[in-house]
């Protein structure tokens, strides 16, 4: 399957790797980020026409809807969203400061819902599409210093369900892929003992990898998963079983 994809933050990490993939695989790919970088770079180069980038904040939501509008005017619609953008600050909840949580509420949850929003409207007028939110193994499990962001990602598994029921009858599937610990930039501070204990108690043995997770995304997103909706597939080799 094949047609317009927009991912945000796709500059590095796992929307890097989805950015790729996508279009090897055959889609054309929109994204955005807040700086251009050697990956958008490269790949404006070598994509050509098939892959669009904007400098954008993911908390700006009328810079969102602008770009939605964008995507579907110069690409003739959009077919998949993945939302993918997403910042973390760790803290003790009752010392965080204000101005990080809100940060968080406006990025990882208020910006998904506006951009899906926009997006859905493009899907609705031509006959239906696919949503997939990159949630998080803090959405199903309590852990210390990230109670904020655990909030927003478990509102985006919520916003999953209601909007699959919701959205069902146009022809668009909703879905969550929630992926456990895994090398990106929200982890690169992780250090070197902790992810050895991370894996250690990983039932798999090793922790996931961004192609993993990007593999739960292809999956979702293909005709093997055309029955798929409202659900959320959990990619942390068996460490929240």
């Amino acid at each position: 399957m094949s047609g317009v994809a927009l991912v945000s933050g796709g500059s590095r990490g796992l929307g890097r790797v989805l950015v790729r993939q996508l279009l090897d695989d055959g889609w054309r790919v929109a994204t955005f980020s807040r700086t251009l970088n050697d990956f958008i770079a490269d790949t404006l180069r070598s994509a050509g026409d098939r892959f669009h980038w904007a400098s954008l904040d993911a908390a700006d939501g009328d810079a969102l809807r602008g770009f939605a509008r964008d995507v579907a005017a110069r690409m003739g619609g959009i077919d998949l969203l993945v939302n993918n953008a997403a910042v973390l600050h760790k803290g003790l909840f009752a010392t965080m400061p204000q101005v990080e949580a809100v940060r968080m509420v406006e990025t990882n949850l208020l910006g998904p819902i506006v951009l899906t929003q926009a997006c859905v409207r493009e899907m609705t007028r031509t006959g239906g599409g696919q949503v997939v939110n990159i949630s998080s193994i803090n959405s199903r499990r309590g852990y210390r210093g990230v109670a904020v962001y655990t909030a927003t990602k478990a509102g985006l598994d919520g916003f999953t369900r209601a909007l699959a029921v919701e959205l069902g009858a146009f022809g668009i599937r909703v879905n969550s892929v929630v992926p456990g610990f895994f090398d990106s930039e929200l982890t690169a501070s992780v250090s070197a003992e902790h992810r050895e204990r991370i894996a250690k108690r990983t039932p798999l043995g090793a922790v996931a990898t961004a192609a993993d997770v990007a593999g739960a995304v292809l999956y979702l997103v293909s005709p093997a998963a055309s029955a798929v909706t409202g659900q959320t597939l959990v990619v942390d080799g068996g460490i929240s079983c």
